[in-house]
């Protein structure tokens, strides 16, 4: 890896761990009072979209993205927070949360050919 995307690979990673943080942070207040083992449940939550891969890739694909879009993430939190719906804001910080710290681990959204294929590059044995 040459030293420039060394130093944008950094910068990514600092990032997504800065929004991971403040979303673990806006949990603690906004947690229905749940106790900690609950909340790391539900912070992994979202990968239970990748049940979408045993139908197909582009189906996988689709529903790992779904449940991985920080833009659907803003939606929940905005609305939930302008109609005073606390469990919409709770989904969408947790959906924050555990999509920037996917990122931070290098993992991205899916493209349709396959899991391993992501708008970060490639992950796993073939990259």
């Amino acid at each position: 890896m040459m030293k420039q995307e060394r130093i944008m690979d950094i910068s990514i990673k600092t990032e997504e761990a800065a929004i991971t943080a403040i979303s673990i942070y806006l949990l603690s207040k906004y947690n229905f009072d749940l106790p900690i083992w609950a909340l790391v449940l539900l912070f992994f939550s979202p990968d239970i979209s990748m049940l979408g891969y045993l139908i197909n890739s582009r189906f996988g694909a689709f529903t790992y993205n779904l449940f991985h879009h920080r833009g659907i993430a803003l939606v929940l939190f905005a609305v939930g927070f302008l109609g005073h719906m606390e469990i919409l804001i709770t989904i969408g910080i947790l959906m924050m949360a555990h999509s920037s710290f996917d990122r931070m681990m290098g993992y991205g959204l899916k493209y349709p050919d396959g899991f391993s294929h992501t708008n970060l590059g490639w992950i796993g044995k073939g990259k």
